[in-house]
Formats: structure tokens, sequence, C-alpha cells
């Protein structure tokens, strides 16, 4: 009924029929992209397919594989990192343009869970954060940086609350070749 009294008021206010009537196209989608943010480009020096290493010494076999990609149309980059020993570790970072920083996620088979959050400056990503383990909390300081024809992943730790801080990782990921390293 509702149809025929619109039919009927669309004819006598046009002279036209909606059968006559031509067809009117959908306004289009603009569909603007939620993370077009040039910083949310700053660590595509990562995105790939990585054998890791030892960055010093003499060459050895890869500790472990990694894959690093752009997801959800560049919001955000995703790390899947499995070591020769069975560890693995997932991790998301992502820029909130907001507050102007990074910020991580990394969770690991193991229980650990780490969120970081910090800035990149000067061609460096620099997170700081917690590290929350079955029996402790630690303080950690990472950085990523393109070194050595790769990227370097840097990590130290605080275990008493930030006063001094030791080595915890040193990380050299280089193209995956399946070949040892040069």
């Amino acid at each position: 009924m509702l149809n025929t009294l619109f039919s009927i008021a669309v004819s006598l206010s046009t002279g036209v029929t909606l059968a006559e009537a031509p067809a009117q196209a959908a306004p289009p989608v603009h569909r603007t992209p939620g993370c077009a943010e040039p910083e949310r480009h700053q660590l595509d020096f990562w995105l790939g397919d990585w054998d890791t290493f030892e960055p010093e010494g003499a060459p050895g076999e890869s500790q472990a594989r990694t894959h690093v990609d752009a997801i959800l149309g560049g919001c955000a980059v995703h790390e899947l990192y499995e070591q020769t020993d069975g560890l693995v570790g997932d991790s998301f970072l992502s820029y909130d343009a907001i507050t102007r920083k990074w910020q991580q996620t990394w969770l690991t088979n193991f229980g650990a869970y780490m969120f970081l959050t910090g800035t990149f400056d000067h061609g460096v990503l620099t997170l700081e954060g917690t590290s929350h383990t079955k029996s402790r909390d630690i303080p950690h300081l990472i950085t990523w940086k393109a070194e050595k024809g790769g990227v370097r992943e840097t990590g130290v730790m605080s275990m008493d609350g930030g006063k001094t801080w030791t080595p915890a990782f040193d990380v050299l990921f280089l193209s995956h070749s399946g070949q040892r390293r040069p």
C-alpha cells in the first residue's frame, strides 16, 4: 500500500511514473584509510621474512625465524617469532596518532606478556615497559634500527626497579635465505 501511495505521489508531482523514472545511482562510498599517517610507515624497514643471529662474533646458525607484516590496512605491524628452542612469540605494534607514540604487545607460549610504549626518533624505535612473567614483573627497554643490511633489536632489563640496567638480548635480523650468516 505504501509503495502504491509513493508511486502515485511521484507521478502526480513529476508527471512520470516510477517505472519511467531514471535510476538514481547510490552516492559513492568514500573509504578514507584510518591509518594514513606517515608515522605508520616508520617500521617498514622491518617488514619481511627474517633469520635471527647474534650481531657480533663468528657467523653461526640462525637462532629464530621471524615474519613481520603490515596488517589491518597498515594500521598495525605483526611479528611472529619462532626460536629454535621452541619459544614462540607473537607481537602487535601500532602507532597512536593521538599520543604520538608507538606501542607493542608481546606474548609468548612460555606465558610471558610484555606491554611497551615509546617513540621513533632518528631512525630508532625505542620502547619501554614491563615484562610480566609467572614469577615477577621486569622493566625492559628495547630498540629497533636498520643496521648491517638488516634490523638490530637490542633489549636491556632492570632487576632493581630501573636503578640499573643489564643486557637482556641482542638480535640481528637478516633476510631469510636458508643460509648461514655471512
